[in-house]
C-alpha cells in the first residue's frame, strides 16, 4: 500500500514548476489530487501526466484570487473524489520593485496570490473539515489531515526588492501558526514549507533580459541575472539550487503519517540556508 492511498489533495498552481512536481509526488504515492492552474492547458497536462503514470486527478483551472474560486477548488475535491484530507497552497510569482517605486496594485496583487488567497481556500475547506472530524470521532477513529503552506525564505529573513512577495510569504507562516493552534482539535496538521533557491522558469536565467510571464494580462518580468545567480548558488552549504522535485520532496515529508505529531511548523528547504 503507498503512503497516500485514499488520500484526497487538492495543490494550488501545479501546472508547472515547483507545485506541478508536489502533485506528481503526491499522485505517485497514491493521493486523488486536484491539480490547478490559472491556465487550463497546463493543469490539464499534469493531470493527463498523473492518469499516464496511474494516478487518478482532476482539474480545476482558474486564478486562486477570483471570487468564488475557493468554494469551486474545494468543491471540486469533494465531489470529484469524495472527501479532502491534504490541502497545499503553493500558487503564486513575484513582482518586484523597491519600496519608493512598487505600486498600489504590485502589492495587492502579491498579498492576494500569497496570503489572501490561501486564507480563502483554508476557510472554504473548513466546515467539510470541521464535520467530518467530528463523525470521525464518533466513530472512535483518529483520522489526520494535512495543511503544508508554501512559503519562502525572503518570509523568513526579507528580501531587498521584495516588500510585498516577504510580507506575503512571512504574513503565511503567520497563519499557518495559527490555524495549527484553530485545528489541532479537528486532527489537522498545519504546517510551512520556505523555499530557498529552487530552479523554476521564475528563477532560471533568462536567455534575454526581456523574459516574462502573463499574469490576468500582466506582463511580470522573471528570470535572475546569470552573474547573480552564480553568485547566489555560492551562498548555499549544498553549493547549488534546488530542483522541483527536491522541493515537492520537502512538501510530501509534512503529509505523510510519520508527521502526525508536527503542526504549526516551518521547515526551511534552502540546501543549507537557515535565515
Amino acid at each position: 500500500m503507498k503512503t497516500l492511498e485514499g488520500k484526497v489533495a487538492i495543490v494550488s498552481g501545479s501546472g508547472r514548476g515547483i507545485g506541478r512536481a508536489i502533485a506528481m509526488k503526491l499522485a505517485s504515492e497514491g493521493a486523488k489530487v486536484v491539480v490547478n492552474d490559472l491556465d487550463a492547458g497546463p493543469a490539464e497536462q499534469t493531470v493527463a501526466d498523473i492518469k499516464a503514470a496511474g494516478g487518478m486527478a482532476l482539474a480545476c483551472a482558474g486564478s486562486v484570487t477570483a471570487d468564488g474560486f475557493a468554494e469551486k477548488f474545494v468543491k471540486t475535491a469533494i465531489d470529484g473524489f469524495g472527501g479532502l484530507d491534504i490541502i497545499i497552497n503553493n500558487a503564486g510569482y513575484t513582482w518586484d520593485n523597491v519600496v519608493q517605486k512598487m505600486t498600489d496594485e504590485q502589492w495587492n496583487a502579491i498579498i492576494d496570490v500569497h496570503l489572501t488567497a490561501p486564507f480563502k481556500i483554508l476557510r472554504a475547506a473548513s466546515e467539510f473539515i470541521r464535520v467530518a472530524s467530528r463523525k470521525e470521532a464518533e466513530a472512535g477513529q483518529e483520522v489526520f489531515r494535512k495543511v503544508v503552506n508554501i512559503s519562502s525564505i525572503a518570509g523568513t529573513g526579507g528580501n531587498a526588492g521584495q516588500a510585498n512577495y516577504s510580507a506575503g510569504k512571512a504574513g503565511i507562516i503567520g497563519l499557518t501558526k495559527a490555524l495549527s493552534k484553530e485545528w489541532g482539535r479537528y486532527k489537522v496538521n498545519v504546517n510551512a514549507v520556505a523555499f530557498g533557491m529552487i530552479k523554476t522558469r521564475l528563477t532560471e536565467a533568462p536567455a534575454s533580459g526581456d523574459a516574462s510571464i502573463d499574469v490576468e494580462g500582466r506582463k511580470i518580468k522573471v528570470g535572475v541575472n546569470p552573474e547573480l545567480l552564480e553568485m547566489m548558488e555560492r551562498t548555499i552549504p549544498l553549493g547549488r539550487g534546488g530542483t522541483p522535485e527536491e522541493a515537492a520532496g520537502s512538501v510530501y515529508l509534512l503529509c505523510i503519517p510519520e508527521s502526525n505529531y508536527v503542526s504549526g511548523q516551518t521547515l526551511i528547504c534552502g540546501g543549507g540556508i537557515s535565515i
